[in-house]
């Protein structure tokens, strides 16, 4: 295990719903983006406080089936803008190298990768790019439930000379056994393989339960180190909700959170996603500063 990894931020929506921030579906984390944008910059700030080296922009609900489809296109620049333009502040308020990363998320749902268009995507995405570009330090593609989905997103930060991290979330179904799968049934090796060749900077694994992801963590290392690919990043950034229904399910509503993912057990799979080839690490959904904080107490101890 080592001590030398990159330290995320956690997940924001329910942060920022702790923080007293107007907060309701289905604009979720982009509400108070649009009515009280100033809980976005201190949900930031607990982060950086908490020991974070990167800040993830408040993006990931600027989607039309969220926002609506009138707002987005009026409206979704000029809000990645705002939410770029503030993680940035926030980052260099910080004085010690913090970074930004710019969130583009699922366009057509999360989990349901059967959703996702691939001729309306570009478009969507232009506008995210855009309005983040003049602010992010990298682009993180999160929350991808298809190759085809990240490799598209991919393609909308080529050439604008930024590292890009691809993130995938993964099927955690209760009871499922076999090799580690994205949510679309791909196998995380051949996905792994797959991203590799468009020439991403790092692959992570976000969004799902923690048990989910030492396997998919152990596949991606093999696969990355056999490429010689010595340069790539291997990241985790688990989320807290019970296990979530299968990606053919209409999307539920608010998520419900478990009661034994405190600080202390979550920094014990931080621990393992280190021991198992991690060295990009922070946390997702229901995931908060009292645990970013835990991990970086460990890297200053380790």
């Amino acid at each position: 295990m080592t001590a030398d990894f990159t330290l995320l931020d956690g997940g924001m929506g329910r942060l920022l719903e702790r923080l007293g921030a107007p907060f309701r579906l289905p604009e979720w984390s982009a509400l108070s983006l649009i009515e009280a944008p100033d809980y976005v910059g201190k949900a930031h700030r607990a982060y950086v406080e908490a020991g974070a080296d990167i800040l993830t922009t408040n993006t990931y609900g600027l989607v039309p089936h969220m926002i609506g489809e009138p707002r987005f296109w009026r409206d979704a620049r000029a809000l990645a803008d705002r939410a770029g333009a503030i993680a940035r502040g926030v980052a260099d308020e910080a004085g010690r190298g913090v970074r930004v990363a710019g969130s583009l998320p699922p366009l057509f749902e999360s989990y349901r990768p059967q959703l996702f268009d691939p001729k309306e995507a570009p478009q969507r995405l232009a506008e995210l790019v855009a309005g983040l570009a003049p602010h992010v330090d990298l682009w993180l593609i999160e929350t991808q439930s298809s190759t085809r989905e990240a490799l598209t997103a991919f393609a909308a930060t080529a050439g604008r000379g930024k590292p890009v991290f691809v993130s995938y979330t993964l099927r955690d179904d209760d009871g499922r056994s076999g090799p580690p799968e994205l949510r679309s049934g791909e196998a995380v090796a051949d996905a792994v393989a797959t991203t590799l060749s468009g020439g991403v900077d790092a692959i992570l694994f976000n969004c799902s339960q923690p048990e989910a992801m030492g396997e998919a963590v152990i596949a991606a290392r093999k696969v990355i180190d056999a490429s010689g690919r010595r340069d790539v990043r291997l990241g985790v950034y688990a989320n807290a909700f019970l296990p979530e229904p299968p990606s053919d399910a209409p999307y539920a509503g608010i998520s419900t959170l478990r009661d034994d993912l405190d600080p202390e057990h979550y920094l014990a799979w931080i621990q393992r996603w280190l021991s198992d080839g991690a060295d990009v690490v922070g946390g997702c959904c229901g995931i908060g500063p009292e645990h970013i904080a835990a991990i970086a107490r460990f890297r200053t101890r380790a």
